[in-house]
Parts: structure tokens; sequence; C-alpha cells
């Protein structure tokens, strides 16, 4: 058994059900790698993005692994002019998480979150444990429980294969 993420100890804290994954990461750091380690439905597995709208406030975009966030979709739904993506030296001082680790539970402050529409139906998901090698897999309804979020349209295709 690997070793917890603080991701995992929120979730038992709350008692809330999830499932565990643990895969070798490797070289490169991708959400789709982080399918194919898993054996899993890249429709299923989720990565986390953080956005700096342009009045500075910062918002959360989870969608998933083979798709691209549409930054003029992401403003609309976070209520800005213009979002665009953090700098990835500023994702460790800010949220607490590294690259290919980014959870959006447990970063040092909550943000607005937005998850992407293809997570309606879904009876299960995969994202971040809060570690690059580590997801967890868990109900969306019970997200709910431990971050408040809202469902949009938030994506385009993704041209990366």
């Amino acid at each position: 058994m690997e070793e917890k993420t603080n991701v995992m100890r929120i979730l038992e804290q709350k008692k809330i059900p999830y499932q565990p994954h643990f895969y070798e990461a490797g070289g490169a750091v991708s959400g789709a790698g982080a399918a194919r380690a898993l054996g899993e439905d890249p429709a299923l597995v989720f990565k986390t993005l953080v956005t700096e709208g342009k009045s500075g406030r910062h918002y959360v975009f989870v969608i998933p692994v083979e798709k691209e966030l549409d930054l003029k979709k992401a403003a609309k739904a976070a209520g800005e002019k213009s979002v665009a993506m953090l700098k990835a030296k500023e994702l460790l001082p800010l949220t607490g998480y590294v690259h290919g680790g980014c959870s959006p539970i447990g970063m040092k402050k909550f943000f607005p979150t937005t998850i992407g529409r293809q997570v309606e139906g879904l009876e299960r998901f995969f994202f971040s444990g809060g570690k690059v090698g580590a997801q967890v897999e868990m109900a969306p309804k019970d997200l709910r429980k431990v971050i408040r979020y809202q469902v949009a349209d938030v994506t385009v295709e993704s041209h990366i294969q």
C-alpha cells in the first residue's frame, strides 16, 4: 500500500467513500498517461487546472484528460472578462501542489471550482490524489460533500493525442 495523501486523509476524515489508485508515473506527466497506467477509459479520468482571471482571482477547472480548457468558456463560467493558465512556477506556492499532482481537494485555500459538463451522468470518475502517481476514484455526487463546485461546458477537443 502506498502512502496516503492529504486528499485521501480529507476524504477519510469526512467518511467519503473513494478508491485510491497508484501507478508508476515514469517520465512525462500527462492525464492521458495516467489513464493508460490505470487501464481506465480516458473519459473517466479528469485533470485539475488552475487559472487566474483578469481580476487577479484564481479559479480551478476539472476536465477530462483528453480535452482542453476553452479559456473563453472558462472565463464565462468564472464570471471574468478573461482567464489565463497559471504559470507552473506559481502552482506550488498558491495551491500546495506540483504540476501533475494538483487535486481539487486539499488546496491551501479553496478557489471557485468548475467541473466539465462531461461529469454529468458518471457514476464514478478519477482525479489526482494530490501527488504525481496517485489518483482517487469516487462518485461526483460524493465530491459535493467535500468541495463546492459548479458544472459547465468549459472544454474543446484536444489537438494532442
